[in-house]
């Protein structure tokens, strides 16, 4: 996609945005029912990101031809998503702490919302280490690709670059294959991305009519806090590393405003995921590891969600009037280490990891229900911030193995 193609694009897609909070706000009874253009709009991403993923994956481990580098990669990768998660719970604790959204919240919980929760509560569960462990291999590649599970698609492509790359010259063809794959999947994604305003439109446009716009009034104080505890990881974490690796974090943001402006309208990992592997690879981070790490970020690099899963479970607690000391909020940040990996793509993942989390310790779940009115309006910034991180920790990998392209990044900074 051109340059002037991709910021017509940015248009498109923000003036669809303003229109859909217009729409959803003056004609509410009619707004709701443009909830299937922004379902429709998100199945084709979906369509799209399972032979995506294993095509780049596969291309970027085996047409690399350094198996053994893939090791270092992966260990790097694994590093960088355990500081960058911590630092996000640690955050969201402090910012909680300080700030206090739940003290004073004074907000009417339906009977919907509460049946929506009891639900959750009730299919919640922890998983042990062991259990994402056995979950990470499919059972069946085919099921893996048909059910969107990220992960087992990722560790099925990393044994099949392995293979081929065993195999030598007779998997030519196979590799061949997969890299013409990659291309027509890249050029599926530009076609797909044309219907992102009609996504835009109806997925912003349903929600302010279901909701109404007043709802932004009563839940403004969790609003404000939950976004300025994400604006402070970013600054506090990702602009740091950005600093430490001598890459301008604005150049990243440049990188990738379309994917970014994406995610944040239809709070979707997924519908931004295609664009941002292809932008982060037009700044200067190679293949191999974009297809590496951007896939692995969106299963175990969720920073804005584990950021706001701290956050809200004290919101939760704060409610109630519960005061937590500092060894049991010790003992969540360990707790959401684990049970916020794994899962991505289940809807609703974080409310879901939020009730169990609650439910472990014994706190009211009503706080999840009142969070149920905004949590799509909560979930635009967490997604955005997810989407950055993972950009971000490309680059830094890329970096630490000294493959990163500055000339790349350069002369795409300056245009």
């Amino acid at each position: 996609m051109t340059d002037s193609k991709s910021r017509k694009l940015t248009l498109y897609i923000f003036t669809a945005f303003v229109f859909g909070i217009l729409f959803g706000w003056l004609f509410p009874n009619y707004a709701v029912k443009m909830q299937p253009l922004a379902d429709v709009f998100l199945r084709m991403i979906k369509m799209i990101i399972a032979p995506l993923i294993f095509a780049t994956l596969t291309v970027g481990i085996a047409g690399h031809g350094d198996v053994k580098n893939l090791g270092k990669i992966g260990l790097k990768t694994i590093i960088y998503f355990e500081i960058a998660t911590t630092l996000a719970l640690i955050i969201g604790i402090i910012m909680a702490n300080v700030l206090q959204p739940g003290v004073g919240f004074n907000v009417e919980v339906s009977q919907a919302s509460m049946a929506i929760v009891e639900k959750m509560q009730a299919s919640a569960h922890n998983p042990s280490m062991v259990h994402m462990l056995v979950e990470s291999v499919p059972e069946s590649f085919f099921g893996a690709m048909a059910e969107g599970n990220l992960l087992q698609i990722v560790v099925f492509a990393i044994f099949f670059a392995l293979a081929v790359c065993a195999v030598g010259p007779k998997a030519r063809p196979v590799l061949d294959f997969l890299q013409s794959m990659c291309d027509i999947m890249f050029k599926f994604t530009q076609y797909v991305m044309m219907f992102a305003p009609i996504g835009v439109f109806g997925a912003i446009s349903a929600t302010i009519g279901r909701n109404g716009i007043g709802i932004l009034l009563g839940y403004a104080k969790l609003i404000a806090i939950t976004y300025l505890s994400l604006i402070v990881f970013v600054v506090v974490v990702l602009v740091i590393a950005c600093k430490i690796i001598k890459v301008p974090f604005t150049g990243i943001l440049k990188a990738i405003k379309d994917p970014a402006l994406l995610a944040f309208t239809t709070a979707s990992s997924e519908a931004a995921l295609p664009k941002a592997m292809s932008q982060m690879e037009k700044f200067g981070v190679p293949k191999s590891i974009v297809s590496f790490v951007m896939p692995m970020g969106y299963t175990f690099n969720l920073d804005g969600s584990t950021m706001y899963l701290t956050l809200a479970t004290l919101f939760c607690a704060q409610i109630a009037g519960i005061h937590l000391p500092i060894e049991q909020q010790i003992l969540i940040i360990l707790t959401l280490m684990l049970t916020s990996k794994g899962i991505a793509g289940v809807p609703r993942v974080a409310l879901v990891i939020l009730t169990g989390t609650l439910t472990s310790f014994n706190l009211p779940v009503i706080g999840v229900a009142i969070i149920l009115g905004i949590d799509q309006i909560l979930d635009m910034g967490r997604t955005t911030v997810n989407l950055i991180g993972n950009c971000v920790a490309t680059t830094v990998v890329a970096r630490w193995e000294n493959e990163f392209d500055y000339g790349k990044m350069k002369k795409f900074v300056v245009k």
